[in-house]
This record gives C-alpha cells, structure tokens and sequence, in this order.
C-alpha cells in the first residue's frame, strides 16, 4: 500500500503543469510589451524635448556657431553666442554698438531662388540648435550706423565719427583701423550700418556700397541681439556691452 501510494504520487508530480507554462508565456510577453512601451516613451520624450528646444530657439534665445574671424577679438571662431530673439520683438530697435545676428538675404548675398527648400530647412534646424554651421546668409556683426546717421571715416588717426562725433572703438582688433577704405555714407532710414571688429578680415557693410541698398541692412532682418557666450567654457557669460557710442547725438541734432 505504501509503494503504491509513493508511486501514485511521484507520478502525479512528474505530469507537466499546464498553468504554469502559460504562466511563463503571459510573463514573457508582459516583459517584451512593457519594454516596447518604454522604448516608445523614451522617444517620445525625446521627440517633445527635441520639439520644445526648437520652439525655444526659434521665439526665445538660439544658439549660433561664430563660423570666422571676423568679430575678434569680441568673439572667436568656433565660439557659441546665445542670440536674444526677444531683444526687439516690442517696440525696441537695434542700437549702436549692439552685437547682432542677422539675415543678409538681399543685402550682403543675393537671394538663391534655385536653393532646396528641404535642404535649408534641415540645416537651418540643425544651425537653430547650434549643431551645424549657421546658413551662408546669416551673419554676426556689430551696429555701427543706425537709420538717418551719416558715418565717416576716417580722421588722421584712422578713426569713424558718427553725426560728426569721433568715435574711439576699444573692441577693435589690436592693430586695426576703423577702415582701410574711405567711406562718408548716409544710413537709410530702417536700416542698418553693419561692420565687424576685426574690420581688416571683415566682408561688412563697406564691401557692399556700390550693390542695391548699398550694403546696408534692413531691420527687420535682425534675428536678435548676442547677449551670451555659451562656449567654450572659459568665456562663458554675458557679452560686454560698450559706451563708445555714449557721445554721438542724434542724426537731426546733428545736422542741425
């Protein structure tokens, strides 16, 4: 009796257990399930964050590759500057001396009808998030003349004067004149005079006077104004400001 009972039960322990077997089944399926959704929450995520930082860079602030030498030594080449997009959205206008980021379509390059619009479109996002080099038609130059000035150079000393006051530029290049090649223009009204610091490797305003608009830049073309450096590291912070145009009166008092 006892053997029979022994081998009654070994035998029921060795039958397979259907439920448990399903068990297993319904486990591994959850698991892959629940890892297919969390892939799918993460990209998610990343597409939302992707999708809130070129929404940011494009009303707010947006980063922008300085692609050359011409604004030493205020900024480097290489340098990323954080452009302010809100600096003239109310009523507020480009001032002398601001540092500024701007669209030259139409003024310093011509308009490329033939460009790819997808092409421009992938660059222009990749550039807005300051991972690619900003398109051939933006620049970063500094206001110099604003609508109605009259900027001349240069005295003796190699100097501009603006509304016939001389203007001494602390942030030119160490060596640089305010412009090798004479110049005595009047900036239109709504537009801008633009030049860079290093004004000796500088392609600015002054290159694009004999070109419809006579180089300079309407305003509405300002992307912002650069307030920040956010790399490399050691630089990092605001941009200084300068009061080297503090002096120079208003175009109608001085022509008066």
């Amino acid at each position: 009796m006892d053997t029979q009972a022994q081998h009654s039960e070994r035998d029921r322990s060795s039958e397979p257990d259907a439920g448990s077997g399903e068990g297993s089944r319904f486990s591994r399926t959850r698991a892959r399930l629940s890892s297919v959704l969390s892939w799918r929450r993460v990209l998610a995520g990343a597409v939302l964050a992707t999708v809130a930082l070129l929404l940011f860079s494009s009303y707010v602030v947006q980063p922008f590759l300085v692609p050359s030498g011409s604004m030493e030594p205020t900024l480097q080449v290489g340098d990323r500057v954080l452009v302010n997009k809100l600096a003239y959205r109310f009523g507020a206008e480009p001032q002398r001396g601001d540092v500024v980021v701007f669209d030259g379509t139409g003024s310093f390059v011509r308009e490329d009808l033939d460009a790819n619009p997808l092409a421009g479109l992938v660059r222009g996002a990749a550039a807005s998030l300051g991972l690619a080099e900003p398109a051939d038609t933006d620049f970063v130059k500094r206001v110099v003349g604003v609508g109605g000035d009259r900027v001349v150079c240069c005295d003796k000393q190699g100097r501009l004067a603006v509304n016939g006051t001389v203007v001494d530029e602390p942030y030119l290049y160490p060596g640089d004149t305010a412009s090798r090649v004479p110049f005595d223009i009047v900036v239109s009204a709504g537009t801008l005079w633009m030049m860079g610091d290093h004004r000796s490797r500088s392609s600015d305003s002054r290159d694009r006077l004999g070109s419809p608009g006579g180089g300079m830049v309407p305003v509405e073309r300002v992307t912002g104004r650069v307030d920040w450096l956010g790399r490399p590291p050691a630089r990092v912070g605001p941009l200084t400001g300068t009061g080297a145009f503090g002096d120079v009166r208003a175009p109608g008092a001085a022509h008066g």
